[in-house]
């Protein structure tokens, strides 16, 4: 388990994280549960040679599918077995008609079949297996703070991916970082439902992605959204406090005046993006 990040705002979480980040994942590696998983996919995977094979040994496929964040796919066996076998030099091939970035990061990962063909992958490789390893327990690190406050889990997504953004069809494949975009620029929640070429061009006028190789351009981003998105969903305590003010305000006898907060920017209408 993750450190609760309950009651707290979403930047006041961030720099928790920020300062035990370390501690925290040693702690998750130590949980008796994840170091089982860990164990059983190093002492198999080197024997496995096939998606086939890999998919019937539940323990390992599901140690890679979190690796990856799929873990809301392990169930599709046939799905992924196909993607696994698919050619990827082949454009009407499974993994090439799925707009989820995760399965093409996944069948390159694994490759069990590349544009040369089908072929045995070394998973024995140390590197590669830590490099899995690895993957799985930040993914691990960063869905337990995403159950408990989405805007820290976003920001923590962002962080991990924003090195591997070369255009905006990387940031659109990934819905995660989509939101963030979107919020972070303050476009409309609507647009996700556009076209995506029309998104692109939209998000192009917006923002200039090479600005993204300046840390500082990315501590900027990422504080703006924060600060939108909590807004736009204030973290469980907010909200709490918030009605918790206005009962003691009428218990007491007080006036109570409602305050409207304008955020225009924020509030546009899809339609009114493309006129």
């Amino acid at each position: 388990m993750v450190l609760s990040i309950n009651g707290l705002g979403s930047q006041l979480a961030l720099n928790l994280i920020d300062s035990t980040k370390d501690r925290q994942l040693q702690s998750l590696r130590n949980e008796p549960a994840h170091a089982r998983a860990e164990a059983a996919f190093r002492e198999r995977i080197g024997s496995i040679t096939t998606p086939e094979e890999l998919i019937k040994d539940y323990e390992v496929y599901s140690f890679v599918m979190n690796a990856f964040d799929l873990e809301d796919q392990i169930f599709g066996k046939g799905m992924m077995r196909k993607i696994l076998e698919s050619d990827p030099s082949d454009e009407t091939a499974l993994v090439n008609r799925l707009t989820d970035g995760r399965f093409g990061e996944i069948h390159a990962s694994l490759a069990f079949v590349t544009s040369s063909g089908p072929q045995v992958p070394n998973f024995s490789d140390a590197s590669w297996q830590d490099a899995i390893v690895d993957r799985y327990y930040n993914r691990v690190f960063i869905n337990e703070n995403d159950a408990q406050n989405e805007t820290v889990g976003t920001v923590l997504h962002f962080r991990e991916e924003v090195g591997e953004i070369d255009n905006w069809f990387d940031v659109l494949k990934d819905p995660d970082l989509a939101e963030f975009f979107r919020v972070a620029l303050n476009l409309p929640e609507e647009m996700a439902a556009v076209d995506v070429d029309m998104q692109k061009r939209e998000l192009e006028r917006r923002y200039d992605l090479s600005k993204l190789s300046d840390p500082a351009e990315q501590e900027r981003l990422m504080a703006r959204y924060v600060a939108i998105s909590d807004v736009l969903n204030p973290p469980q305590w907010a909200a709490s406090s918030m009605a918790l003010s206005v009962l003691q305000n009428v218990s007491l006898g007080g006036q109570f005046v409602p305050a409207t907060i304008n955020l225009p920017t924020i509030s546009y209408s899809a339609a009114s993006l493309y006129r």
